[in-house]
């Protein structure tokens, strides 16, 4: 019986994945197999010995210590795509309101019910038509938008503009050939980011927060923007330096900001539009994070399958006959050849296996004809490198 320790609210939809007569799920469990939770954030948490995996219910991680669970053997999954419709209409949102000042718009119209005078719809009618000049904007038709970062995301807004009738700009360094099938032909692909930064009216963020991207908008990437240009950004606040931030905008080489991450000094600013991080904020995109999250979870705790890890490299094999060995391990040599040469030693066969490596750490799926013992086991366990070591029947 496997136990998963959920955090936060996890959509039921997710949560009814588990068949219950092999998974125990509760927010109390001492020694559970795999954690669950979408904003919980872990760093500071004991690691359980048992624990061998973590599903997060949403695409960032900076809630989790990564390279912390990475050295105790324990794979940390996200659900990459499952918001991006969610962020994509919202991103639709914003560009139109940066593009027309809709919201001006709004509290000038709901201003008038404090005036007096204002009784008579005719007499509100001209005031309308008098002062309606004060909110006019332009039109996204024709305009360019730069999308940095073209995986799930980022390719669902570039195809949702062209569809809007804007020219799309993208660029992405480390662009996957499963993303680069999701993007319309029509998208110019840029080089580098200073090009794509000179080359549009509205720049949208789309890249994870990692140690490459911290304030990948800073003060020279701002010097690049064409004067008035406006910048979204709906993936993560570190992204951008917030203080050559404001100063792009103090400056007006930056026409406007429009984000999901307030911070006290961008409040009250005329040329900045802010939500409370209701990117992912949907009914649907909880239901669809949860539900990856789960899937994912059941794949490597059941037959030790790998897709969407943030930390380990993604990988599968078919069941086959026989019983399963799991291992992750130091990226160097002789490591599996160690474990080879062990089960050979014990006269088991092996029927299949496979092996990858991310960075430092490398990971094994090995079928084999009979069950491992507990001294195979143990003597696996102990060869140099080894991190964790699972058996699946």
């Amino acid at each position: 019986m496997y136990k998963v320790r959920t955090y936060n609210q996890i959509s039921s939809k997710g949560l009814d994945r588990f068949p219950r007569d092999r998974y125990e799920i509760a927010s109390e469990f001492a020694q559970p197999d795999a954690f669950m939770l979408r904003s919980h954030k872990l760093h500071g948490e004991e690691i359980p010995e048992s624990l061998v995996a973590i599903a997060r219910a949403g695409a960032g991680v900076n809630n989790i210590p990564v390279a912390d669970y990475s050295a105790a053997g324990v794979v940390v999954f996200n659900t990459p795509g499952a918001n991006a419709n969610a962020v994509k209409e919202l991103v639709a949102a914003s560009l139109l309101l940066g593009s027309r000042d809709i919201i001006g718009g709004i509290n000038y119209a709901q201003s008038l019910s404090d005036m007096s005078d204002m009784s008579d719809a005719g007499e509100m009618s001209k005031l309308l038509e008098k002062e309606k000049k004060r909110f006019a904007g332009s039109e996204l038709q024709g305009k360019t938008l730069g999308v940095v970062g073209l995986g799930a995301i980022g390719a669902s807004v570039a195809n949702m503009a062209l569809e809007l009738g804007m020219n799309v700009i993208g660029y992405d360094p480390a662009i996957s050939v499963e993303a680069a099938w999701r993007l319309s032909s029509e998208i110019g692909k840029m080089d580098n980011l200073q090009s794509l930064l000179a080359g549009a009216d509205y720049v949208t963020l789309h890249v994870p927060a990692i140690e490459a991207t911290r304030h990948m908008i800073n003060a020279e990437a701002l010097r690049c923007f064409k004067p008035g240009a406006k910048l979204l950004n709906f993936a993560r606040e570190e992204i951008v330096d917030a203080a050559a931030l404001i100063a792009a905008l103090d400056n007006k080489q930056l026409g406007g900001y429009i984000a999901d991450f307030p911070t006290p000094a961008l409040l009250g600013r005329g040329d900045v539009i802010l939500t409370p991080h209701i990117g992912a904020s949907t009914q649907e995109a909880e239901e669809n994070c949860a539900i990856m999250a789960a899937d994912q979870l059941m794949e490597f705790l059941q037959n030790g399958n790998i897709k969407n890890s943030v930390n380990f490299p993604p990988i599968a094999m078919a069941r086959s006959e026989g019983y399963r060995i799991t291992f992750s391990n130091d990226n160097v040599p002789k490591v599996l050849g160690n474990v080879l040469s062990i089960l050979a030693d014990s006269d088991n066969n092996v029927i299949d296996l496979v092996n990858k490596s991310r960075n430092d750490i490398a990971y094994n799926i090995i079928d084999v004809e009979q069950q491992p013992s507990e001294d195979i086991v143990a003597a696996i366990a102990a060869v140099d490198g080894v991190i964790r070591l699972r058996v699946l029947s």
